[in-house]
């Protein structure tokens, strides 16, 4: 069991790493801090398998202890984050985006307003300045029309069902977690198999 926690970890890094190397090769995104950023999270979760495997197979206690650390410190912010998702309201959701495109660069920005056909975030008094000026560097084609949606009534309008998808896929996921967890400490406090029965440790 604790092997195929360990592969399914394993798998997990590999396939962060393929849809950010995807997503860039196809023009989806461009930005280098968000295609870094998502490979960065797959290379760790592949190297905290590799050592979870090697751990297992030589059935070395430090390993083992440094993934059993590591993994439930992956599942207390994966909970929480999967938690966040399920209670979040559309208020709470409209602040959410707004934050995160405040934090987006322009090109960016312009990526996904072409990607969405939608220009702007929210057309709100409060970051009013701030759509105006996205509106001005629109690339979307939905420009030459006389009606040209926000992308983030685009974005809200799906954003529930996302969410509510996202929160229990990554709730089931993290159960699994700290099911890895309770497998790897059953697997550490085993006797190795191969060490000597003499010895006195």
């Amino acid at each position: 069991m604790v092997w195929t926690h360990i592969t399914h970890l394993e798998l997990v890094g590999l396939l962060l790493i393929g849809v950010a190397a995807w997503g860039k090769g196809f023009g989806l995104v461009s930005s280098i801090h968000i295609i870094g950023g998502v490979i960065a999270v797959g290379v760790f979760l592949l190297l905290i398998a590799i050592v979870g495997l090697i751990g297992a197979i030589h059935h070395h206690q430090v390993m083992l202890f440094f993934y059993m650390v590591v993994l439930f410190i992956v599942f207390l912010f994966q909970f929480g984050v999967s938690c966040s998702c399920l209670a979040m309201n559309r208020g709470q959701q409209e602040t959410l985006l707004n934050s995160a495109w405040r934090m987006l660069e322009n090109k960016t920005k312009t990526d996904l307003e072409s990607q969405l056909n939608c220009c702007g975030l929210l057309n709100v008094t409060a970051n009013q300045a701030q759509f105006d000026l996205d509106l001005q560097n629109c690339p979307a084609l939905c420009k030459k029309n006389t009606v040209c949606y926000t992308c983030g009534d685009m974005m809200l309008t799906h954003a529930t069902e996302a969410l509510k998808i996202l929160g229990g896929v990554g709730l089931f996921f993290s159960f699994t977690e700290i099911l890895g967890v309770w497998l790897a400490v059953r697997y550490r406090n085993q006797k190795d198999p191969r060490a000597n029965p003499s010895a006195f440790l």
